[in-house]
């Protein structure tokens, strides 16, 4: 088996707000990642997904632990790591001052790329992210979105070995974010490994090969995305859509305590956790109280698993003892 891409084991992140207890942002954390691999860190808010992320890139040390880029130590060869990698992490900012081509163009020399190449590849990425109006505005004069998208553009013109993006797809289109999608794919057949966070969770199901769930700075879960949905077993999504919906019909949903149900004009989408037998069961009653036009029954996605760990997961740190 190859070296991993990335390594952990036991990585641990203390901050120590003024007059305030330790906070524990990472606890833990051991993972790691083969070449070639789309990788999902995933997590609520305050998880430690940026923290984790900052402490691969270089940009801060571990209070403990150890963590690797391609077999080098992000604290004792931090320069050797900076090398092989690309960042795109939320509150960076591009080169405010530069043009937005001049930052493409910094980016390829400092990566070794220089004259007719550099120039070529700084075009290549204007165009592929629709930018290219912008090439000649100073970045700070740029919004937020169009800032990251010269974020994003400058990872495709080089070739490290290992990209971190946090919240990629910030301020894209849905035709452009589905072709920066499809770029990441092509880089990770071509054996590039990617490291992405986002609270979108279908970009991370349609994406990732590999998924890590943390929580107040632990594991919660891990796998791809078919091992995920076995810790989700009796869970389903039902849509039905009807001609006219029947009367009285939301409050005898939410009789049932479900995961989460939203009624949209005519249609239903309701997430329960209990046998097949019964979903079905369920399904056949409901399509006789009205003429139903449509029915979906599937198994669950990743948001509804994602918030049903979350559930459980807070439930346990709760509980006293």
């Amino acid at each position: 088996m190859p070296e991993p891409a990335l390594q952990v084991e036991n990585l641990v992140k203390l901050y120590h707000p003024r007059g305030r207890q330790a906070v524990r942002a990472v606890d833990g954390l051991s993972f790691a990642v083969q070449p070639g691999t789309i990788f999902g860190l995933l997590g609520p808010n305050g998880a430690g997904k940026t923290t984790t992320l900052k402490v691969l890139t270089t940009l801060i040390q571990p209070t403990s632990g150890m963590a690797r880029v391609q077999g080098f130590d992000v604290v004792k060869q931090e320069l050797e790591v900076r090398r092989r990698i690309s960042v795109v992490i939320q509150e960076s900012a591009a080169e405010l001052f530069l043009s937005t081509r001049d930052n493409l163009l910094t980016y390829a020399r400092f990566h070794g790329l220089h004259g007719e190449v550099a120039r070529r590849r700084a075009d290549s990425a204007l165009e592929r992210f629709q930018i290219s109006d912008l090439a000649d505005r100073k970045v700070q004069d740029l919004s937020g979105g169009q800032r990251r998208r010269v974020q994003v553009a400058k990872i495709f013109m080089v070739e490290t070995p290992v990209v971190f993006m946090d919240e990629f797809s910030t301020g894209m289109d849905p035709i452009l974010k589905r072709a920066v999608m499809g770029y990441i794919r092509d880089d990770a057949g071509r054996g590039r490994t990617f490291v992405l966070t986002t609270q979108i969770l279908s970009e991370a199901e349609e994406l990732c090969d590999d998924i890590l769930i943390i929580n107040q700075g632990k594991q919660v879960a891990r796998g791809d995305l078919n091992a995920l949905k076995m810790l989700s077993e009796g869970m389903k999504e039902v849509a039905l859509t009807f001609d006219k919906l029947p009367e009285g019909i939301e409050a005898e949903l939410r009789a049932l305590r479900p995961l989460h149900l939203h009624v949209n004009q005519n249609t239903v989408e309701i997430g329960l956790k209990m046998p097949e037998e019964k979903v079905l069961e369920l399904v056949s009653n409901l399509a006789r109280r009205g003429r139903v036009l449509r029915v979906e029954v599937a198994g669950a996605s990743l948001e509804e698993i994602f918030v049903q760990l979350m559930r459980v997961d807070n439930a346990a740190t709760e509980k006293p003892g």
